[in-house]
């Protein structure tokens, strides 16, 4: 099977955390927590502020495996490249109103034999920390039509 990848591909994408992505989120979630939604409690907590719910997060990821998947497609792919899921998601630093998200993807592994990839993701703020690290699995799914 062709993946139409190279171990190393990269992508990124860049996100401005807005209150109305924390609010549509819970709406999207039903996680309504106060520390997410409620200024007034989250600013009596350890955070002093509402922090983005981990979701929210872990999908600025999925910009970049789409980003991924469309160059495969682009490059010839056998099959349809679609997200196996993420491991080891790790929330290392909380993301905050104002904070510019930098989600990375770097492809680093290809197993074309089972139609698989895997890629090392991180999302990074404005200020340099690391907020999120994870390995993504895209799985390449033949269609028989």
């Amino acid at each position: 099977m062709s993946l139409g990848l190279e171990i190393g591909a990269e992508a990124r994408f860049t996100k401005t955390v807005t209150e109305r992505d924390l609010l549509l989120t819970a709406e999207i979630t039903g996680d309504h927590d106060p520390l997410h939604v409620d200024a007034d409690y989250a600013a009596g907590t350890a955070y002093g502020q509402r922090i983005a719910h981990g979701a929210l997060v872990l999908g600025v990821l999925s910009a970049t495996a789409s980003e991924i998947a469309h160059r495969a497609i682009a490059a010839g792919c056998t099959g349809v490249p679609v997200s196996l899921g993420y491991d080891r998601v790790r929330f290392l630093a909380p993301v905050f109103i104002g904070d510019v998200l930098a989600a990375q993807y770097r492809v680093e592994a290809l197993d074309a034999a089972r139609g698989r990839s895997e890629a090392a993701c991180a999302v990074v703020n404005q200020r340099g920390e690391t907020c999120l690290v994870a390995r993504h699995i895209m799985r390449w799914v033949t269609t028989t039509r």
